[in-house]
């Protein structure tokens, strides 16, 4: 019976896939085809960019498009599955970079949320990037390198002056955060750099060096 439960379950599986959570139709990964498409067309075509205070930047795409709505799916609408094609394709983007060395053996730190807001929204969508982008470049992942100590307000309606104000003192070194390993720091949006800048000072505070940063989309 075992067997034939087994066997009935792959007859199956080639009839039946799993919803794309981007338009619904059926789809043999997580992202159907057409999505696909739509995704690709997201890409930069110039993924390295330079970032604040000289610290490189990796960026896979424009926040536009369908990327826009997938990072929105994935952050407010508990679409967990999106995580994966996205970290895969930012990792993809850095392992074909000659930009970065890679024989520092960095870690990768996700931007943390503020305890409130991860308990509201369940999880931290950058963690779940970050996982994936590991799994692709086998770099350790340390999700609690950093934490966000300061409950901050929604950035994008305030000057950069503001932004500062609010993201100064925003965060502190995780407990077991090893001081000697260089940091690559992920988050899923890269807009002013503002929170980015924040997590750069605060672990060049403790003597550990950023080598670069890298984000899903530019705004």
């Amino acid at each position: 019976m075992i067997a034939f439960d087994h066997l009935l379950d792959q007859f199956l599986s080639l009839f039946l896939h799993p919803p794309c959570p981007l338009c619904g139709r059926s789809a043999k990964t997580v992202i159907c085809p057409h999505c696909e498409r739509q995704l690709h067309e997201c890409q930069l075509a110039h993924p390295h960019l330079q970032g604040k205070d000289q610290v490189p930047l990796l960026v896979w795409g424009s926040y536009s498009g369908l990327l826009k709505r997938a990072i929105a799916q994935l952050k407010y609408e508990k679409q967990w599955q999106l995580a994966q094609p996205l970290g895969e394709r930012l990792a993809q983007t850095w392992l074909q970079a000659s930009l970065f060395p890679r024989s520092r053996h960095p870690i990768v730190i996700p931007i943390p949320l503020h305890p409130q807001r991860q308990q509201q929204r369940g999880y931290n969508q950058a963690t779940l990037i970050a996982r994936y982008f590991c799994q692709v470049t086998g770099f350790p992942l340390q999700p609690n390198g950093l934490q966000r100590i300061k409950a901050t307000d929604p950035l994008f309606p305030l000057s950069l002056q503001q932004r500062a104000q609010q993201m100064s003192h925003a965060f502190s070194i995780g407990k077991q955060l090893k001081l000697h390993q260089p940091v690559i720091l992920l988050d899923d949006i890269y807009t002013t750099g503002t929170t980015i800048k924040a997590a750069q000072q605060t672990l060049q505070r403790a003597g550990i060096t950023v080598i670069a940063v890298c984000a899903i989309a530019k705004s």
